[in-house]
């Protein structure tokens, strides 16, 4: 009978080519299970020595329940019933929310990505929350050291405001998207740090800050933080008071405003006076700048030395012949005339096919002025 090789027994040589890579992959995967659980240990390490470092700085943070998990590929931490007591404020600050997830990538465990659940209650420690904060998503990255952070982001889609007050809830603030980054430009975290700051906003309205405020915006900044001793937690209050007394400043590289009728750009450095007021200039350029004028409430024919005296008397004999007649006239040409004035003395320009006015707009210990025009007065930050 003639040797059959198609029945012949497998080799051994083609069970070893089979059995190597297995062996393989298997020494692969325990190596792997082995790494993972080392780098989830010293996550729960590091999360427990931070939590104590930041307890004995009288920022307390609590979870109902915490559980790790995330195998293969990632580090993950939930954290339900979250909590935070900040004791080193005055009066001392609460916060709660009812879960926090934070998420690393074994391989890059310095990229953490945070998801929170919400809403998140805020208030003064032993007292109901005054503040309810909600939202679709909310997301956070840092990336670094935790205590020492390169860049820090933040994200939310459609967030909302809302303070109680007697049990009930009044609208601060709400809108479609909010975005916040700041990364470390130049210095040390604890040694004059110089921030980077981009701030994004879509269709945010703030009613409670005003008539101004209360219709929808669109506004994006990059702002640079000079004049800083360090970035140790502390209340902006007392950051903005270092920058005064360093000689620092607040450097705007860009800031865009727009409403459905008037849209703004401008970018300048702004200082702080002893008494914590903006000082410095803005170069902005403005279309629509009648709109924006009207919505800022500027009177222009009611200030005397105006340059529209004569205007202001032709009104007071409308007041005259019918009276509150003037007063209306005056109301609705107020806006126009302080707006051409402007426009006279700023320089013709373009913003977004749209024609517009270029101006400065200036702070002189917290008074502001757009061109010629006295708009308001803002509030000391410190």
């Amino acid at each position: 009978m003639p040797y059959d090789r198609a029945v012949q027994p497998p080799s051994r040589r083609r069970s070893w080519l089979i059995a190597v890579p297995a062996a393989l992959l298997l020494a692969i995967a325990l190596a792997w299970c082995g790494v993972w659980f080392y780098a989830a240990s010293r996550a729960q390490t590091a999360m427990t020595g931070w939590l104590d470092r930041e307890a004995r700085a009288g920022r307390i943070y609590t979870c109902g329940s915490h559980t790790v998990g995330g195998f293969p590929f990632r580090i993950e931490v939930r954290c339900d019933k979250a909590a935070a007591e900040l004791r080193a404020l005055q009066p001392p600050l609460a916060i709660t929310a009812p879960g926090i997830l934070v998420a690393a990538q074994v391989w890059q465990p310095t990229l953490l990505i945070s998801e929170f659940t919400g809403p998140l209650h805020v208030g003064d420690v032993n007292a109901a929350p005054e503040l309810l904060v909600n939202w679709s998503l909310a997301q956070a990255s840092v990336r670094g050291n935790p205590r020492r952070p390169e860049r820090i982001s933040i994200v939310m889609n459609d967030p909302v405001f809302d303070r109680t007050i007697g049990g009930t809830a009044a609208r601060v603030a709400a809108g479609k998207h909010a975005e916040l980054h700041a990364r470390m430009a130049d210095g040390a975290w604890d040694d004059r740090p110089v921030i980077d700051i981009a701030l994004e906003l879509s269709s945010v309205s703030a009613p409670a800050l005003g008539p101004f405020f209360a219709a929808a915006t669109d506004a994006s900044a990059d702002i640079n933080l000079r004049g800083l001793k360090d970035f140790s937690p502390k209340p902006w209050s007392v950051r903005f008071r270092e920058i005064q007394q360093s000689n620092g400043a607040i450097d705007v590289r860009t800031i865009r405003m727009r409403q459905s009728e008037w849209l703004a750009t401008g970018s300048g450095r702004l200082g702080l006076t002893a008494n914590g007021r903006l000082d410095g200039e803005l170069r902005v350029t403005i279309a629509g700048l009648e709109r924006l004028l009207q919505q800022l409430g500027v009177d222009y024919l009611s200030r005397p030395g105006s340059g529209s005296e004569r205007a202001g008397a032709a009104l007071d004999a409308l007041d005259r012949i019918a009276p509150g007649l003037g007063a209306i006239a005056r109301e609705k040409a107020a806006p126009s005339l302080a707006a051409g004035f402007a426009a006279m003395l700023g320089q013709p320009a373009e913003i977004e096919g749209r024609k517009a006015v270029s101006l400065p707009l200036r702070f002189v210990d917290g008074e502001a002025f757009l061109g010629p025009i006295r708009i308001g007065k803002t509030q000391s930050l410190f």
